[in-house]
């Protein structure tokens, strides 16, 4: 664990003085706040740490529409009319579910028992809408993990059984859809699920939509060396669903997503991100996203990844290419697993922008 308080206070000191560092001759050095030399994201027109939005990956206005009018009328129909009309084999649908969800968790942890009277009344009034089912079974799926201080075992135990009949419920709702199964992906984990029944669930899921990559993102924790598998385990099964992956899927660059979650052991050695497993899964990445549809909603969570590694090898001119294309949002993955999201991910935006002037760049060389 040395490890990661020594990264995590690594962290904290480069939020103070990320803005203002400079490379020369071969390392990093600290100039003066307001010096020319400094490197300032605020001149290529990124947002302000404040401005960025932790609830998404990426721009999505009719989610953002929906959200601001449920929160400001309380009323559910605004964001049951936007599920009814996201198709049921779209990777945005379980964005959305997933946002509505943590909207009504953030006001529940604001007012215990007052909060998300919203989706009380949506699940009352229309019981067998699907859409309000999914962002039921999802947040109690977020309060299963989110675990409030003096809550026991035995309480998390309940609200994951609670979550899991939640998500059969949601299924019956809506035959041929996969988010009431992925919801179920996290539950499993908190249940021990063996292997054999998550295989069975996770069946369900490839019938339903084998090229999803949110649910592949969401089984892979199952896999992983910190739940029920192993490093080798999740990179097995990242790589079978790498390798049969069409041409345009973003399933190319699910090895960087099983190399993240076993990254903090190695971080520090020399040389690792010039390694060839990191330069295979980067590589891979790379080519998943300059052959996927420019408007895939999974899109951003892959480059969001990419700036994480992309800073650590020194990549500086690929790094800004994906800065440049997901600046604004932070609701992804590495920066969602720290208690500051936008703090995180401006910490590596400064560090890609120190590293591209000092090799050369500049706003105007930044391509847009």
């Amino acid at each position: 664990m040395e490890i990661l308080w020594f990264l995590l206070a690594m962290g904290l000191l480069l939020a103070a003085v990320g803005p203002y560092l400079r490379r020369k001759r071969g390392g990093l050095r600290l100039v003066a706040p307001g010096s020319p030399d400094a490197a300032d994201p605020a001149d290529y027109g990124f947002a302000l740490q404040e401005e960025l939005d932790i609830r998404v990956p990426g721009p999505d206005h009719d989610l953002m529409d929906a959200l601001d009018n449920v929160r400001r009328t309380g009323q559910w129909q605004a964001a049951s009319q936007l599920l009814a009309g996201t198709p049921k084999e779209d990777e945005v649908r379980w964005q959305r579910v997933q946002a509505f969800a943590g909207s009504a968790a953030l006001e529940l942890a604001r007012e215990p028992g007052l909060g998300a009277q919203w989706l009380k009344a949506w699940r009352l009034e229309a019981p067998k809408d699907a859409g309000g089912a999914q962002v039921h079974a999802e947040l109690l799926a977020q309060q299963m993990w989110r675990r409030p201080e003096g809550v026991s075992d035995a309480d998390v135990r309940i609200i994951a059984e609670e979550a899991r009949e939640s998500c059969r419920t949601a299924a019956l709702l809506a035959p041929g859809d996969p988010v009431p199964y992925i919801v179920e992906l996290a539950v499993a984990r908190m249940l021990h699920y063996l292997e054999a029944e998550y295989d069975a669930l996770w069946a369900k899921i490839l019938d339903r939509a084998p090229q999803h990559m949110g649910a592949h993102l969401a089984a892979l924790n199952y896999w992983c060396a910190k739940w029920h598998g192993s490093r080798e385990k999740a990179d097995a099964f990242t790589h079978y669903a790498a390798a049969r992956a069409p041409r345009g899927s973003l399933l190319a660059a699910l090895p960087l997503f099983a190399l993240y979650e076993h990254v903090p052991d190695v971080v520090l050695v020399r040389g690792f991100h010039q390694s060839a497993a990191v330069t295979r899964a980067v590589e891979g990445a790379l080519y998943a996203v300059h052959s996927a549809r420019p408007d895939d909603p999974m899109l951003a969570h892959v480059r969001h990844l990419l700036l994480l590694f992309l800073v650590g090898g020194e990549r500086w001119a690929e790094a800004m290419d994906q800065v440049r294309h997901v600046d604004g949002y932070v609701g992804a993955l590495p920066w969602s697993a720290d208690p500051d999201p936008a703090a995180s991910y401006a910490v590596y935006r400064a560090l890609a922008v120190a590293g591209y002037e000092a090799n050369g760049g500049s706003p105007a060389t930044l391509p847009h």
